[in-house]
C-alpha cells in the first residue's frame, strides 16, 4: 500500500473529502459509485464497476433476474441446457 501523505478529518456526518489529485488519478467523477471494503484495520475504497458474476468481465453486460452476466457467459449458460 502506497502512502499519499494526505490526511483528512471525518466531519460530524462521517464524511471525508477525496482530494482532487486522487479523483483525477483514479478517474472519479461527481456521482460515481464507490465500493467500500475492510481488511483488518484498513478501509479500502474502490471505484465501482459492474462486472459479470461468473468471469468478472466488464464487456457486453446484461442484467438477468437482478444479476449481471456478460454475453459470453450467457451464451455458455444457454448452450449448457
Amino acid at each position: 500500500m502506497k502512502s499519499t501523505g494526505i490526511v483528512r478529518k471525518v466531519d460530524e456526518l462521517g464524511r471525508i473529502v477525496l482530494p482532487i489529485e486522487l479523483r483525477r488519478t483514479y478517474d472519479l467523477a461527481v456521482k460515481d459509485a464507490i465500493e467500500i471494503y475492510t481488511e483488518d484495520d484498513k478501509i479500502i475504497l474502490k471505484k465501482f464497476q459492474r462486472a459479470c458474476i461468473f468471469c468478472g468481465s466488464g464487456d457486453d453486460l446484461i442484467e438477468y433476474k437482478g444479476k449481471t452476466v456478460c454475453a459470453n457467459c450467457a451464451a455458455e449458460l444457454k448452450s449448457d441446457k
